[in-house]
């Protein structure tokens, strides 16, 4: 009898995509790369959606490039080059524009899935070797609303303060603007064993999706309006006496102008805004304090609006009012989008952050970073424009550009001005994986690795730091963004300082972020490679710190962060009682006085100066652009299940793109009687940024005032063609969530 063939040790490693960061192995086998389960990773227990099962594919050299490519000055089209030649002529565009122009005419462009290292770097890049401060990302468009509310209420931005497990324990959650069961299908598993154990599920959303049916209580307002409902909730909580008066009395400041604004958004006002009645304003408030814990959860439906940091907010005073937030299996938290979304903003891609989650406008931060990179405080630049008025910048005094991880001509707002702008360029360089609709507009193109074939750490919603390793050498040809901003540096005289060695930028990284609020001093490669790889959580300072004393030992708190001491492994484990701090780690976790990480934060204080959570009083207003005669309808916009982002990667997929083939415009059986439209017909939505067209979708699952595009494609169903650029004051989000628009019958 033969022995049967030896199968090939899986490598641990996490899902390109989204902020859950699944776990799952990769094998080589005969047909090429193949995904295992990980059923031993905590957040996703194995399961993986279409997505992340096919992500392989998108290895293959059949549908990435392989060779750097440059413009011709002969015919105008992109043709192969060596990576000396390439990365010569990047080096010359910046260094020439700079000459010319000044630093602040370069321009650095990142994204939200690049690892910790690569943003690192890229954030570095831009200030010490370009000496620029025009650097921003799309993490831009992705939660930094809810990171602002988060810094004004609590004074410390994390997606989540808890890990998801906390989710499936809790008695209640409101989701406002989320499609869980699309966008992170593996989470969908923690809202299921939350009712299974007799919670209430209550869906925000102007459509009836896949999440919304599963609801107990499914609240449609008009796309807008979250402000004024999470106002008019609040203004019940205090009419009905509901309020948690010894804990904000203990553990908060402002309530009295935060309740004075509540109280001018009675029931009645609230239902004429939003189109909610008054019986399930009313039910969902009862619901969500009736449970002994409870939750609110938003996500990108609150939060890209250009008042999306006020909404999130509101949201967050309804959680102070009752009583949740630094309390076990309850609180505020927000589901990240993006794969690095959490990480990406916090070491230095992000306009106004230097690493660490420090504030490039502190003296104190700017000397302790320039320490660690060798160079005087003040050759560093100073904030520069946030990603959308960066965009809208080029052309102008922003004249070349450096993109890496990021397909703004799909994803930006006002997308056909976005691709203007950067047709306008002097200079464009990209580093990505795939020939995205923006790599095809540049000079230089530079193919780089991808998940699969590059070690690095990325950090998910939880705030839980993982190592995501090489399981797959890349095609020749092909090199790691850390590789090309080395040749970039070191033609650009600074030949010292970028390393292309992952491990020795995140040692760098954790010397940098010492000391922060987001503190990856005490997180190492070893210590991530440990076990079944679940993670640290930051803030991780290097040591013990005051939250360990000894085994067994329960820890004071860790007051610079504002966060209650955690067991090691505590991630999926029940806390203690409400109000009692967590103990101190395991035997197992402070062998050489290693700090635990932290899974919750505010358990015993809050990031402020005094430790106590601020409520923030805001009011409703309109949106930027509210319908009229000539443009009546609202268009909001989001993600389907098979695609993922601007689509540059997962419509390169067959399985994926057999599921989800094109764009689509949802609109309900009363608007489409009036425009005299069948389900499949071509239908044009018109905005005064530009006009988009797709195959009507007739659905009673959404507003009759309201049609929904997925923002996934190009071309003539680009839906960013049409979305409102108005931004947010504080957090400089877009409005890509509501916008007026009118629908034609297309020809």
């Amino acid at each position: 009898m033969q022995p049967s063939p030896a199968v090939p040790a899986a490598t641990p490693t996490h899902c390109p995509y989204c902020a859950l960061q699944c776990g799952m192995g990769l094998t080589r086998g005969a047909g090429g790369v193949e995904v295992v389960e990980r059923p031993e990773f905590p957040v996703n227990g194995g399961a993986l959606c279409g997505k992340g099962r096919t992500a392989p594919e998108v290895l293959s050299s059949r549908v990435r490039l392989t060779e750097p490519l440059v413009r011709s000055h002969a015919t105008g089209g992109l043709v192969p080059a060596t990576w000396e030649e390439a990365l010569d002529r990047v080096a010359d565009g910046l260094a020439r524009t700079r000459a010319a122009h000044g630093a602040d005419a370069c321009a650095v462009f990142g994204g939200g899935g690049l690892t910790n290292e690569k943003a690192y770097a890229l954030g570095k890049f831009a200030r010490v070797v370009l000496g620029t401060s025009q650097i921003d990302y799309n993490g831009r468009f992705c939660m930094s609303s809810a990171a602002a509310a988060g810094q004004r209420a609590f004074g410390l931005d994390r997606g989540l303060p808890f890990p998801l497990a906390d989710v499936a324990r809790t008695g209640c959650v409101i989701l406002v603007g989320s499609n869980l069961a699309e966008t992170m299908p593996p989470a969908l598993r923690y809202l299921t064993e939350m009712k299974a154990g007799g919670g209430t599920l209550i869906v925000v959303d102007p459509r009836r999706t896949r999440t919304a049916e599963q609801a107990d209580l499914h609240l449609a307002p008009r796309p807008g309006t979250d402000l004024a409902l999470a106002l008019g909730l609040l203004h019940l909580v205090v009419a009905e006496g509901r309020v948690d008066e010894a804990y904000v009395a203990e553990r908060t400041t402002g309530f009295a102008q935060a309740r004075a604004a509540a109280m001018a958004h009675w029931p009645e006002h609230v239902e004429r805004i939003t189109g909610v009645p008054v019986p399930r304003l009313r039910e969902a408030v009862r619901r969500f304090c009736a449970a002994e814990h409870a939750m609110v959860l938003t996500a990108r439906g609150p939060e890209q609006q250009a008042k999306g940091t006020d909404t999130v907010a509101a949201w967050i005073n309804l959680c102070l009012a009752t009583g949740r937030p630094g309390r076990p299996l309850s609180g505020y938290g927000c589901l990240t989008g993006q794969g690095n979304g959490q990480g990406g903003r916090e070491h230095g891609q992000k306009a106004d952050q230097l690493p660490g989650y420090r504030k490039l406008t502190d003296p104190a931060a700017r000397a302790h970073v320039a320490g660690v990179w060798g160079v005087d405080p003040e050759t560093l630049p100073g904030p520069g424009r946030s990603a959308y008025e960066l965009l809208d910048a080029l052309g102008g005094d922003v004249r070349a550009l450096l993109l890496m991880g990021s397909n703004p001509v799909v994803s930006a707002p006002r997308a056909a001005h976005v691709e203007e702008r950067i047709r306008s360029l002097d200079f464009l360089a990209v580093a990505d994986v795939v020939l995205s609709e923006t790599a095809a507009l540049a000079d230089v193109v530079l193919p780089v690795t991808q998940w699969a074939e590059e070690t690095g750490t990325v950090t998910n919603l939880e705030g839980r730091v993982l190592l995501r390793r090489k399981a797959v050498d890349p095609p020749p040809g092909v090199r790691t963004d850390l590789a090309v901003l080395h040749g970039l540096a070191e033609r650009l005289g600074h030949g010292k300082g970028f390393p292309t060695d992952p491990e020795e930028v995140f040692e760098e990284l954790r010397r940098a972020s010492a000391g922060g609020a987001a503190d990856y001093a005490g997180i190492t490669y070893g210590r991530l490679a440990e076990g079944v790889g679940e993670g640290v959580f930051w803030p991780c300072p290097d040591g013990p710190g005051r939250a360990v004393r000894e085994a067994g030992v329960a820890g004071d708190a860790v007051r610079e962060a504002g966060t209650a001491p955690q067991e090691v492994g505590a991630a999926e484990g029940a806390p203690r009682e409400a109000g009692v701090a967590e103990g101190a780690p395991r035997e197992a976790g402070v062998a050489g006085g290693v700090h635990p990480g932290t899974p919750r934060l505010f358990l015993e204080r809050f990031a402020t100066e005094d430790g106590r959570a601020r409520f923030v009083p805001v009011t409703h207003r309109e949106a930027a652009e509210e319908p009229d005669a000539e443009y009546p309808v609202l268009l909001t916009t989001g993600r389907v299940l098979a695609q993922y982002q601007s689509g540059a990667q997962t419509r390169r997929v067959a399985e994926l793109n057999a599921a989800a083939p094109g764009p689509f415009v949802e609109l309900h059986p009363r608007l489409a009687a009036r425009l005299g439209v069948a389900d499949g017909e071509r239908v044009a939505v018109v905005s005064r940024r530009g006009r988009a067209v797709a195959p009507a979708r007739v659905t009673s699952g959404i507003r009759p005032d309201t049609v929904f595009m997925p923002f996934h494609w190009p071309g003539e169903g680009r839906a960013n063609t049409l979305t409102h650029p108005a931004l947010d004051p504080v957090s400089r989000m877009p409005e890509f969530k509501v916008c007026a628009v009118r629908l034609e019958r297309a020809q």
